[in-house]
C-alpha cells in the first residue's frame, strides 16, 4: 500500500483505492448534441457517468456519481491554441473550485499528448502528469514523471461505427480513478474535435 505522499488524489479521497482497479467505460451518442459516458467495476456497478454535448462552441462534460449528484465539470476553453480544458469540482466554475487544467502538449502535433497541470500545486518544471496517446487509436498511458500510473485501452467494435465505444482502464493503487475517467474524456474529446 502506498504511503500517504505517493496517493494521486486530485477529485477526492473517495476515488482512491488501495489495489490495481479495472474499469470499464463504454460512450454513447445519444444525440445528434449529446454523448454519455458509463463507467463500470468489473462487476458491472456504474461509478460514474459522464453527459455532456457533442457539438457545441463550447464544450462542457459533467462527471456524477451513481446517485446524480455532480462531482466535476470539465469545460473546454473557447478558442484555445492547444485546446486547453478546466476542471473544477462540482458544477462550478468559482477559482477556488479549480482542479486542474488539460492541454495539449504541441499545439500541431500528430501523436495525441496531453500535460496536466495541478492547481494546488507550482512545479517550476512544469506539467505534474502526463498523458501519451497512441498514432493509431484514442488507447494512452499516464505518467507521473517516469511511472506509469493508468492503462487505457481502446476496444475497437462495429459499434464504434454507430457512435458507440468501449475503453478498458486499468488504475494502479490509490490513484485516482475519477481523475483518469476525466482524462479519458478530454482525450477522447479532443480526437473527436
Amino acid at each position: 500500500m502506498a504511503s500517504d505522499d505517493q496517493i494521486i488524489k486530485v477529485v477526492g479521497d473517495r476515488f482512491c483505492v488501495p489495489y490495481t482497479m479495472e474499469l470499464l467505460v463504454k460512450r454513447k451518442i445519444q444525440s445528434f448534441t449529446n454523448a454519455h459516458f458509463d463507467v463500470f467495476d468489473t462487476t458491472g456497478n456504474v461509478l460514474l457517468q459522464v453527459d455532456g454535448g457533442v457539438w457545441n462552441f463550447q464544450k462542457k462534460r459533467v462527471m456524477k456519481d451513481p446517485a446524480g449528484l455532480p462531482v466535476i465539470t470539465l469545460r473546454e476553453k473557447a478558442l484555445s491554441w492547444k485546446q486547453q480544458w478546466l476542471i473544477h469540482q462540482g458544477e462550478s466554475s468559482e477559482r477556488n473550485h479549480f482542479l486542474f487544467s488539460v492541454q495539449r502538449s504541441n499545439a500541431l502535433q500528430i501523436k495525441n499528448n496531453l500535460d496536466v497541470f495541478l492547481a494546488s500545486q507550482f512545479k517550476e518544471d512544469g506539467r505534474d502528469f502526463r498523458v501519451s496517446g497512441s498514432f493509431t487509436s484514442l488507447s494512452f498511458k499516464v505518467r507521473r514523471g517516469n511511472s506509469i500510473i493508468a492503462e487505457v485501452s481502446h476496444n475497437v467494435t462495429w459499434g464504434s461505427c454507430k457512435g458507440k465505444q468501449s475503453f478498458k482502464v486499468k488504475v494502479y493503487p490509490e490513484v485516482d480513478y475519477a481523475f483518469i475517467v476525466a482524462l479519458l474524456v478530454i482525450m477522447n474529446e479532443n480526437e473527436n474535435a
